[in-house]
């Protein structure tokens, strides 16, 4: 996925990210197209961008959602 591209898209971030700005921001519409699910630093937007394959993603939130990664 190109830079460009990648600026268009419609990022989402989640509703528990107001925490001082140690959060990320995903892109879930690519995963129909592509299969991946860009996942870039929400306080540098026109940094780089993680491409994870939307099942590894999918995996990560889970595992979020059981507390397998604890706490900060």
């Amino acid at each position: 996925m190109t830079t460009a591209s990648l600026s268009e898209q419609q990022w989402v971030k989640s509703s528990y990210s107001d925490n001082g700005g140690t959060c990320v921001e995903w892109a879930p519409h690519t995963a129909t197209t592509t299969g991946l699910v860009p996942v870039r630093d929400s306080k540098n937007t026109t940094g780089p961008a993680l491409n994870l394959r939307a099942a590894a993603f999918s995996a990560f939130v889970t595992g979020v959602k059981a507390g397998g990664f604890g706490t900060v």
